[in-house]
């Protein structure tokens, strides 16, 4: 071998090495920034049982938690990049952040609930159905799928929004708005849905049965859904095995969550058997009620345009794309 190709072998070696080193050098994730909201029943008893701090132990993971009031300010921090993953949100909150142009990926998703939200009047009310809600005065959280339920309900009937007076408020803020009087009517989830019934002897007039899957949904950001470690099979997991044990232990899980969110037991146990708590993986199939969720809300003018619900991106792990 000549001396010039001999020193062109080193160089080569040389270049090789300062790659592997730098790519060894690479920070690995350290953070992991998780949204959540006072109805994330399941990201709620993680958080308090430290159990999610402990599977991710072996990946030298530290959680931030971050609550928010509702889901439609979570999605927008998730989308700006404040937040790495997002707990639970209702399956109205997506449609809202994709029309808005956030690209951001479907994780997990929680089977249907119907009977996990529903429209409230005080007990006394003179309002016996959904066609005694024309011309009342209606507490709603805007993008929530209490949203959609009343929109819902109210076509059911041959009403729509023109035909009451909504106040878009969240859920504290119509909490006492239902309470002070200042509303007719109060569309409401779990546990605030609950704990109005027993402590205020709110009435349901209807709940989401015939009318909205109300199905919620865990998303993260593309760069996160890309990260090749464990870290979103690990946070599947263990969702999926708090949501079989709230069902399973009904009284244990609502004494860690009545500590954790200033509620009593009975409310949460209420509140908990209105939720199924089955954690699935995201199908294209199952995302069918997004479109029909769209589609009414531009009709209604909510929207700014027409969305498609199928130009999304949805989390696939590791173990299943290697099929």
């Amino acid at each position: 071998m000549g001396l010039a190709a001999a020193h062109r072998i080193i160089r080569v070696l040389g270049i090789l090495a300062l790659l592997i080193s730098g790519a060894s050098a690479q920070p690995s994730r350290t953070d992991l920034r998780l949204g959540f909201q006072r109805s994330s029943t399941l990201t709620a008893l993680l958080k308090e049982t430290g159990e999610l701090e402990r599977a991710l132990a072996p990946l030298n993971l530290r959680i931030s938690w971050h609550e928010f009031t509702s889901g439609l300010p979570l999605l927008e921090a998730l989308n700006l990049g404040k937040l790495d993953f997002s707990a639970d949100v209702a399956d109205t909150v997506p449609v809202f952040a994709q029309a808005a142009g956030a690209r951001l990926v479907y994780v997990a998703e929680e089977a249907p609930s119907p009977a996990a939200q529903a429209i409230l009047v005080p007990n006394n009310s003179s309002i016996r159905s959904l066609a005694d809600l024309r011309g009342k005065r209606i507490a709603v959280t805007k993008g929530a799928g209490s949203h959609y339920l009343l929109v819902v309900a109210l076509n059911s009937v041959g009403l729509s929004f023109k035909n009451i007076s909504p106040a878009y408020l969240t859920p504290a803020d119509a909490r006492a708005a239902f309470v002070g009087g200042a509303v007719d009517a109060w569309v409401a989830w779990d546990p605030f849905l609950s704990s109005a019934e027993q402590q205020s002897g709110a009435r349901v007039v209807a709940d989401g049965n015939g009318l909205a899957n109300y199905k919620r949904y865990y998303l993260s950001t593309e760069s996160f859904a890309k990260d090749p470690s464990d870290i979103l099979q690990i946070i599947f997991d263990k969702l999926g095995q708090t949501g079989t044990w709230v069902k399973q232990n009904p009284q244990p899980a609502a004494d860690l969550l009545a500590k954790a969110w200033g509620i009593e037991a009975p409310v949460i146990i209420q509140a908990n058997s209105h939720r199924s708590y089955k954690v699935n993986l995201v199908t294209a199939q199952g995302l069918s009620e997004q479109q029909k969720i769209a589609d009414v809300f531009l009709a209604e003018g909510v929207l700014p345009g027409k969305v498609n619900t199928g130009d999304v991106a949805i989390w696939h792990p590791q173990s299943e794309a290697a099929r």
